[in-house]
């Protein structure tokens, strides 16, 4: 299973490495991390979207380079969550409050 990581590379935390910050972060955890073009979250800039074939989606924003420890929690979350839901969002920090969509997988 492919598991996607997408940063908006026209928000300012794309702009400033966050694709780069978030490949060295995640290190070993199996990710395909890829730049897009505007992502249309702009009123909460910066933009990532973590998906996964048959798996919930998720967008968050208003990122920061200080969001990658709870990028990282979250990344390693999913990658165990067999439909991508959790029981408990309380390990994902300060990301549960910066969630702008949950997109139901198929």
């Amino acid at each position: 299973m492919t598991h996607q990581v997408t940063v908006c590379r026209s928000c300012p935390a794309g702009q400033a490495g966050l694709a780069q910050q978030l490949t060295d972060a995640l290190g070993d955890l199996p990710y395909d991390i890829a730049l897009t073009d505007c992502m249309s979250g702009c009123t909460r800039a910066s933009t990532v979207a973590f998906r996964a074939p048959g798996k919930t989606a998720y967008l968050f924003g208003d990122l920061t380079s200080s969001d990658l420890p709870d990028l990282v929690t979250f990344a390693t979350l999913y990658l165990a969550a067999p439909d991508g839901t959790f029981a408990d969002a309380r390990p994902l920090g300060a990301l549960r409050t910066k969630a702008i969509a949950r997109i139901p997988g198929r």
